[in-house]
């Protein structure tokens, strides 16, 4: 297969100009001047005119979970709901459209507290109204709530003790109240299933990404059950973009360890390295904070584990040569990180998920290390007023992006999918902009330039996957993943992103999606 792109922008990340590129067998082999290189390349090249619009490199995931977006797609989307009385209309709605078995467990996603008219949780006794066993997961995935036919189901009794780094919520007669915090709803959303045909739903999640323009996806949380799916996907050679995996490195550690083959692609699947969790979230107050939460006592917050456990896990990975990604938001899971590995310098490239309340006088141990910065930099956006409200002045240095490139240090965005859609544009936006919900500007000296965002999601995201050498660039002998988009970002207001199509996504020089016009 063969195709010379001309007539547009192509906006290569390499800081070079070119007016055309030609592509043979997925690969580009050629980048030059239109003429010329039309005189030297085969006859039977397709010659595809891109009518003045903008070429560039495909966006590369550096963190989310495929399989969980996956599932998304057979469960009740409360992400819009404004009202606990919502939440249960949407979980009526749903059972007279499908009409579940009795007694199935029904699971909703995507709810915020913080943004319904209650602002609280929905507990048990809310959720009770709805005639089936149920589950809500909030919109962070760190926390939610069951109702009573749900205890039920799984024999959960006013009698179980808190796990470590998580808790079971109770009433003012030390009952359960149905809501489960961290590691005790992490733990209950594992032993949950919900029917469907996985396999489909993932090929459907695949074309979420692409409809977005990303051709490298992540699964970062995997266990036993998102492997077993991967890697049935994989030997039926049904994967069309690249799924990168982290194993769950407590519980799971033995599927890295056990599948050598899959350190490197097989049929698009590969397994990365390991994925730790340090902290909670900080909208949901479960974040580990150097200094309280505001109007919430000397409440900071908790660590999952201990110092010595941490460093077991880390020492763990340093020993095989195997890379780490942690779940890090607030800047104590930040200090317990890097405390931990003490300044070692590795070229595991280790990962900080999130970094949102990572403080810029962190960041030069971070250099020191070879870590690299992932920012859930949407945050500002969809939460910074609530973090304005939770950590007053502080919120201004949350995604301190800018003060990371000043370090030099190689920072890449990400969404944390199925937390939110997988929208690249939006978090260049986010980067550039700042600006959240209400419309305030949160720490104008953090916005960084439409370049600089784009090669976070880009030839930064490449590095961070040890893929630099041939993604995230346009530059001869680089694998072809590539976008068209309606419109140049780099030539365009900062607001005007958000309205960019994405025309076209190519994998490996195949069209693998096309929007409709």
């Amino acid at each position: 297969m063969k195709t010379l792109y001309y007539n547009g922008d192509i906006l290569t990340m390499e800081n070079t100009d070119f007016e055309a590129i030609y592509i043979e067998n997925g690969i580009i082999k050629k980048c030059g001047d239109f003429k010329q290189l039309k005189y030297s390349i085969p006859d039977d090249t397709e010659l595809i005119d891109l009518h003045g619009k903008c070429l560039m490199p495909a966006f590369i995931d550096s963190h989310s979970h495929i399989v969980s977006l996956a599932k998304t797609l057979n469960l009740v989307d409360l992400s819009n709901s404004t009202s606990i009385k919502e939440i249960i209309e949407q979980f009526n709605n749903f059972i007279n459209i499908t009409k579940p078995k009795k007694n199935k467990l029904l699971i909703g996603y995507g709810y915020d507290h913080n943004f319904l008219k209650e602002q609280r949780h929905p507990l048990a006794k809310d959720l009770d109204h709805i005639p089936f066993p149920v589950m809500i997961s909030h919109t962070s995935g760190h926390m939610g709530v069951i109702n009573h036919k749900a205890m039920q189901l799984f024999k959960l009794d006013n009698n179980v003790s808190d796990p470590n780094g998580g808790k079971y919520g109770r009433d003012e007669n030390n009952q359960l109240n149905g809501y489960l915090e961290e590691r005790a709803f992490i733990d209950f959303a594992g032993k949950s299933s919900t029917s469907g045909d996985l396999k489909k739903q993932l090929i459907e999640a695949l074309g979420i990404y692409a409809s977005y323009g990303i051709t490298t996806v992540q699964e970062g949380f995997m266990k036993k059950e998102e492997f077993v799916l991967l890697d049935s996907l994989a030997k039926e050679n049904k994967l069309y973009l690249d799924v990168i995996g982290y194993i769950d490195i407590k519980d799971n550690q033995k599927l890295y360890q056990d599948n050598p083959s899959y350190h490197q692609y097989q049929n698009h699947f590969k397994l990365g390295g390991y994925k730790l969790f340090l902290d909670g979230s900080p909208q949901g107050k479960t974040a580990w904070i150097s200094r309280p939460y505001l109007d919430s006592g000397d409440y900071c917050g908790y660590p999952i584990y201990q110092d010595k456990e941490v460093k077991k896990y880390v020492d763990s990975a340093l020993q095989e040569q195997v890379q780490l990604l942690t779940h890090c938001n607030g800047d104590m899971a930040a200090k317990q990180l890097l405390d931990v590995f003490k300044q070692k310098a590795t070229n595991t490239r280790p990962v900080m998920i999130h970094c949102q309340i990572l403080q810029p006088e962190q960041l030069p141990q971070l250099k020191r290390i070879g870590m690299i910065p992932s920012f859930f930099v949407n945050h500002i956006y969809y939460w910074g007023d609530i973090h304005l409200k939770n950590l007053g002045k502080r919120a201004n240095q949350i995604s301190c992006i800018h003060s990371a490139l000043k370090q030099e240090l190689p920072y890449t965005f990400h969404q944390d999918s199925p937390v939110i859609l997988p929208n690249m544009l939006e978090s260049v936006w986010c980067a550039c902009k700042r600006e959240t919900k209400a419309g305030l500007i949160l720490g104008e000296n953090e916005q960084i330039s439409v370049y600089n965002a784009l090669k976070g999601v880009t030839i930064n995201a490449a590095y961070q996957y040890f893929e630099e050498k041939y993604k995230g660039s346009i530059k001869e002998g680089k694998i072809a993943d590539l976008i068209i988009l309606d419109k140049n970002p780099c030539k365009i207001a900062i607001d005007d992103i958000l309205k960019i199509n994405i025309l076209t996504t190519i994998k490996d020089g195949k069209v693998v999606y096309n929007k409709k016009l």
